[in-house]
């Protein structure tokens, strides 16, 4: 039933609308003209004031014609750099860009197959239940889209995000991650003429670093520093330097103790230096630690899993379950209370000039889609 043609056209429709995060107005005002010509409600949050994009996280409504709960269906709508005028191609039922942007399949396939879901549905008047459609804002950039959504604006307690590569499987767990920045305040001095005068931020953040376990610290958890930056010239000690990092763990204490582990060390390599000269008031240790997003853990049980994976099964596929590393609007969802499974598009290289998608897959996940309607409408 998915036409491929209109597929085609409404994913290369999608994609040469530039909506880098922060600027996806555009996009969003383009869906809304296409949705509310298969009958859908629009109605848009004010989250725009708290991410800073141009627009809010947009809602698409639809009428169910079974007195089924309602069913959650999410995208987002922003991609990233290079994401300005992406020229898409289509050669051997390969989408590419020409090259010199991304594509902006992530996770604008995601959108093109909801809309060509729902337009199979209202021209063939397919039984389904009602249907609630969020696509977020700023999602590339920490979920913030999904993390100032106005929940008040959707009933659905179950239902699933279209944001993965593989179209074989279902995410069903991803980690919890506490984002950390370090900065170890030193005293400047001339490197040359007058070494002993300067703390050496960089030195002192080095020995706390090389103190950290990094890295995947067990099948739960992971742990990383990703960004330091400090100094100015080389001639002149660094009086400032400051570490960003990260801890994952599907498992809350674990993200806990490694997080205090890590908060332990930088407290450490300035706490050996203070005592030893107890008159000095360098180095000093100023630290952020703030959740980047709650974890997601749906029961193999619940019926936002055993549904597509019958979905799959009708359709002579199967649904594995995945355990991520990686975090998704799915998670700011569960943490209010939505199981919301996490499946792929087929989507590939994203956030590189090589991304590429088929479209013999993105028919593959509009058909499980439809399958899965059928089945959560009876």
């Amino acid at each position: 039933m998915i036409n491929k043609e209109r597929l085609t056209n409404l994913f290369m429709r999608m994609v040469s609308i530039d909506s880098v995060s922060g600027q996806e107005q555009a996009l969003s005002l383009e869906i809304q003209k296409i949705a509310r010509e298969l009958g859908a409600v629009c109605q848009m949050d004010q989250s725009d004031k708290a991410t800073g994009s141009n627009t809010g996280n947009l809602v698409l409504k639809f009428k169910g014609n079974r007195s089924a709960s309602p069913l959650l269906l999410s995208a987002h709508m922003d991609t990233v750099e290079p994401g300005h005028g992406i020229k898409p191609r289509l050669r051997n039922g390969i989408f590419t860009s020409d090259g010199s942007t991304v594509l902006g399949a992530d996770d604008k396939s995601a959108i093109a197959i909801i809309l060509e879901v729902i337009t199979v549905l209202m021209e063939k008047r397919l039984p389904h239940c009602p249907l609630e459609f969020v696509l977020t804002t700023c999602e590339e950039i920490g979920l913030q889209g999904a993390k100032h959504f106005d929940f008040n604006l959707i009933s659905a307690t179950q239902g699933y995000v279209l944001d993965t590569s593989d179209t074989g499987i279902i995410v069903n767990r991803a980690p919890s991650a506490n984002r950390l920045e370090f900065k170890i305040i030193g005293k400047d001095a001339h490197a040359g003429v007058a070494p002993e005068d300067g703390v050496n931020a960089i030195y002192y953040a080095s020995k706390a670093i090389a103190n950290l376990e990094l890295g995947r610290i067990d099948h739960e958890t992971t742990c990383n520093i990703g960004v330091i930056t400090g100094g100015v010239a080389t001639n002149i000690v660094p009086s400032v330097v400051t570490a960003h990092g990260e801890v994952r763990s599907h498992n809350i204490e674990k993200l806990q103790a490694v997080t205090d582990r890590m908060l332990k060390s930088f407290q450490n390599a300035v706490k050996l230096k203070i005592e030893n000269e107890s008159e000095s008031e360098f180095p000093r240790l100023e630290y952020t630690i703030e959740n980047d997003f709650p974890l997601t853990d749906i029961p193999e049980s619940h019926p936002v899993i055993t549904i597509a994976q019958q979905a799959a099964k009708n359709l002579g596929r199967s649904l594995r379950l995945k355990s991520t590393g990686g975090g998704s609007d799915a998670n700011i969802f569960f943490k209010n209370g939505i199981m919301a499974g996490v499946i792929g598009t087929g989507m590939t290289d994203m956030h590189t000039v090589r991304e590429s998608i088929k479209l013999e897959d993105m028919v593959q996940t509009a058909n499980l889609l439809l399958e899965i309607i059928r089945l959560h409408s009876e």
